[in-house]
């Protein structure tokens, strides 16, 4: 690479490792504080509606936005917004908290500031090495996100414990830098120099069209969306924590450190053979095991078992995530990136923020454990269901690296 390219590539790892480890750290925190304020399973699914709501209902404005003006700005702007709601959530949660709302609400303004950040920053990697460096950069990536999965629980249980202000206070710290790193990024010239487009409703609405003309995109967007978001076990690990393994806040920051574990694992294994072939039988077989994973964690009391299956269910995911992040982007145009990446962060935002309500209301209506059960069996009969109805996802053999137009 060249030294211009490497430095970019160094400040995008260094935002997403920072930006994901203050994700990973706030909302472990989040969810312990929430459900010990209402010892309510639905509680922790309203976080995941409330982060949710805005990526859904600004799609059309967040997607344009990033193919309209500088993805660097947008994003690291975004970034600092989501540090500044984190600074307002370590004052109210020193302030011996009787009430969630005030939590909620900032969770929304969080949710939309992410909104924003989302599409120009998963939009950067593509922009910023050759198609066929892609794979090779997002199996760094995902390391790093990894990474920041397993940092950020353990220390955000070990912060909360200590003083239940200073795991926001890092988190805050960490978007400032992550804002700050993604605004150095220097994205490929080719890219920067073509047509952008000129905004309007049939504009913002291309990226929906683009997806559904694509059965290789859509395949591949849903299959996340259902698979996880009835597999979305995560968001009851508090209520799995208290009620069914009798462990406190440290043994549920190791909890969520395993799915880092699990994932990062993986994933490192994925920078030194990364997927090359068999990818859309790869992709499904992956979250086959990704459901398994989930029915076993369900099932089990035991805190070794549990923590075995969070490793399992999140290699497995790890896996599908490596496929999708450079799957999606390379049948992508540039120009239509930010766009078609705004729909996916809607699909994956209901797969994980609106799965984590679902599995919330489940939990509130059958208990965590009968909840995550159904989830991971249901994960199984999606992927089953998928590898039947997208056989143009089922037969991709490897990732294209012809997407780009000549300027």
């Amino acid at each position: 690479m060249r030294p211009s390219e490497t430095r970019s590539v160094v400040a995008l790892l260094s935002s997403v490792f920072c930006s994901s480890t203050a994700l990973a750290l706030v909302t472990t925190v989040l969810g312990k504080q929430v459900f010990d304020l209402t010892g309510s399973e639905l509680s922790l699914g309203l976080l995941g509606l409330a982060e949710f709501a805005p990526a859904a209902l600004l799609v059309f404005v967040t997607g344009t936005l990033a193919d309209l003006v500088d993805r660097r700005a947008l994003a690291g702007g975004a970034l600092a917004v989501q540090s500044l709601t984190i600074a307002c959530l370590a004052w109210y949660a020193g302030s011996n908290p009787s009430s969630t709302v005030p939590m909620f609400l900032l969770v929304i303004v969080f949710g939309t500031a992410g909104a924003f950040a989302t599409p120009s920053s998963r939009a950067l990697p593509a922009d910023t090495v050759a198609p066929e460096r892609l794979p090779w950069l997002v199996a760094r990536q995902s390391a790093s996100w990894q990474g920041a999965s397993i940092l950020g629980p353990v220390l955000g249980g070990f912060l909360y414990v200590a003083d239940v202000r200073l795991p926001y206070a890092a988190g805050s710290v960490l978007l400032l830098v992550a804002a700050a790193s993604i605004t150095l990024v220097q994205p490929r010239r080719r890219a920067v120099a073509r047509e952008r487009p000129r905004g309007g409703i049939r504009e913002a609405v291309e990226g929906v069209r683009f997806v559904r003309s694509q059965p290789i995109l859509l395949g591949a967007i849903s299959l996340d969306l259902f698979a996880v978001l009835f597999g979305g076990a995560v968001a009851l690990l508090p209520a799995i924590a208290e009620t069914r393994l009798g462990i406190g806040a440290v043994g549920l920051g190791l909890l969520r450190a395993g799915v880092g574990i699990g994932a990062g694992s993986v994933t490192l294994f994925l920078t030194v053979r990364p997927v090359a072939r068999r990818v859309g039988r790869t992709l499904l077989v992956a979250v086959s095991l990704f459901g398994l994973g989930t029915v076993a964690l369900g099932l089990t009391t035991s805190f070794v078992v549990a923590f075995v299956a969070l490793i399992a269910l999140s290699g497995a995911d790890s896996v599908s995530v490596f496929i999708r992040s450079t799957l999606v982007p390379l049948v992508t145009p540039y120009e239509k990136r930010g766009r078609v990446l705004a729909v996916e962060a809607v699909f994956i935002g209901a797969s994980n923020e609106l799965g984590a309500f679902e599995s919330g209301v489940a939990g509130q209506l059958l208990g965590p454990a009968a909840a995550i059960v159904l989830g991971g069996a249901l994960t199984l009969a999606v992927a089953a269901l998928w590898w039947t109805k997208f056989p143009a996802l089922r037969d991709v053999d490897g990732f294209p690296i012809s997407v780009e137009v000549p300027t």
